[in-house]
């Protein structure tokens, strides 16, 4: 292996070989059996005599760190007591991250799987047509567009822009072009290019209460000010709206965490707040791919005549979540600074990637995945809403909902504190599920669970409530 040694104003060469190879294999840099350079060949890239190189070795052989086999080369031994240790000049907090990184954490909710996993956020890989896909990222390999290597423009593929456009005008209504397109690594990337392009530090962004926890924590790490405004079930209260806010962060068609769809009312009404007071509506449209009664609602983006929404989506629910594809579309005036947020965030998503999934939607495979999928997550829902209703109906008040891979249930009794318990009582009995306190904003939280049905087997559903039910008595 060939190791970096500094011998840049040194003098000592010889013992500082021994000492910075000593320090990498007590550090776990060289592990057992790592093959080092032949003394020649190291001599020869440190500009030195073959000699100081041996004379290292030899000490490092001598103390046991090292072994020559002849005829195969020299190698860090066995055994060699090793780990890494804490160097006082590196932890000295010289170097400190701002204070706002303290208040966020990292997902936990997804680590450890249970066997009965009502989580929400997850599709159901094993319906994805995995063979599909590998043979169209094969074919993205052998394109033109790969073979030439070059960078891919911010916005992204022309295809793939050109395809999506066609799938949300013909499955949401949604109006858009290929040029009015940015594709993202997924929503939460899309939310940063459009707070980077419109706020500035110390701006007023509105989300909601209870809502997704990722845009709020990375738009306080932005320096906006986040306000939660309360969520009914109509969608988000437009009335309790502050002043002074410069945008609005919304998932009207399946409101994340409470599951209810803005009514139309409600999104006229909150239209026409923003055109008042000179505000931009964020409209995260995350699965309403998936609807499962009842009229289709039009996006927010359909309505507005004035150009103040942005309309964002992902692949995460409709594919898979470790693609990290989404897209967004803007308003012309926005176009050109988003498409330079993009360019200084990472230049331009994957051009693998982005090239096999336009030809997925261009040859069908994407509509025809989303109409099987479809059916069996309508099933799942139509089992949970009736099982929850049924058998729990006691405990749990069910939130109506028609669309997309989860329903939310209000506790009529038990306390946040109590919901908590049972939440914990479900996990040892193998049963994973979320608690809708913890979506809150501010600190009206309210007791009640989130269930998904997108990564658990429709079989299971059933056994896994009925293990859920004995949780709510003890």
């Amino acid at each position: 292996m060939s190791f970096h040694v500094s011998l840049v104003g040194r003098k000592d060469l010889s013992g500082e070989i021994y000492r910075q190879i000593r320090r990498a294999i007590l550090d776990d840099l060289l592990r057992p059996g790592d093959r080092l350079s032949p003394t020649r060949e190291l001599a020869r890239a440190l500009a030195v005599s073959r000699m100081t190189v041996t004379v290292a070795y030899e000490r490092l052989a001598g103390e046991g760190f090292i072994s020559s086999q002849v005829g195969s080369g020299t190698f860090v031994s066995e055994g060699v007591a090793r780990g890494r240790k804490a160097r006082s000049h590196r932890t000295d907090g010289l170097v400190q991250p701002r204070a706002v990184w303290e208040s966020i954490s990292l997902p936990t909710a997804f680590r450890d799987p249970a066997r009965f996993d009502f989580r929400t956020g997850l599709p159901d890989t094993t319906l994805f047509p995995h063979r599909t896909w590998r043979r169209l990222v094969a074919r993205a390999l052998r394109s033109a567009d790969m073979a030439a290597g070059r960078y891919e423009h911010p916005a992204g593929h022309r295809d793939l822009r050109a395809a999506i456009a066609q799938h949300i005008g013909i499955s949401r209504a949604v109006e858009a072009s290929a040029d009015n397109i940015v594709i993202t690594n997924g929503t939460q990337q899309a939310l940063d290019l459009v707070a980077r392009a419109l706020l500035a530090p110390g701006d007023r962004i509105a989300v909601e209460d209870p809502g997704y926890r990722p845009p709020r924590y990375l738009f306080q790490s932005l320096g906006l000010r986040v306000v939660g405004v309360p969520v009914d079930r109509e969608g988000l209260i437009v009335d309790a709206l502050p002043r002074g806010v410069r945008a609005i962060y919304v998932t009207p068609s399946h409101q994340y965490p409470l599951a209810v769809a803005m009514t139309l009312q409600r999104r006229q009404t909150l239209l026409a707040w923003a055109e008042r007071n000179g505000a931009t509506i964020i409209e995260d449209d995350y699965d309403s791919e998936f609807r499962f009664g009842g009229r289709p609602l039009e996006p927010l983006q359909t309505l507005d005549t004035r150009g103040r929404v942005i309309y964002v989506g992902s692949f995460s629910k409709t594919m898979l979540p470790n693609l990290r594809l989404g897209f967004l579309v803007a308003p012309p005036s926005l176009q050109s600074a988003l498409h330079k947020a993009k360019y200084v965030s990472d230049w331009h998503t994957t051009t693998l990637l982005q090239t096999a999934l336009a030809r997925f939607i261009e040859d069908g495979a994407f509509a025809r995945h989303i109409r099987r999928v479809s059916a069996v997550y309508r099933e799942r829902h139509r089992i949970l809403s009736n099982f929850l209703a049924d058998d729990l109906a006691d405990h749990l008040d069910v939130i109506p909902s028609a669309t997309g891979l989860h329903i939310a249930a209000i506790a009529r009794k038990a306390s946040v504190n109590e919901i908590a318990a049972i939440a914990r009582r479900a996990l040892e009995a193998g049963v994973a599920v979320q608690i809708l306190s913890t979506f809150a904003v501010g600190r009206s939280a309210r007791a009640g669970l989130v269930l998904g049905y997108g990564a658990i087997a429709t079989g299971e559903i059933k056994e896994g409530l009925r293990r859920l039910r004995p949780c709510f008595k003890v």
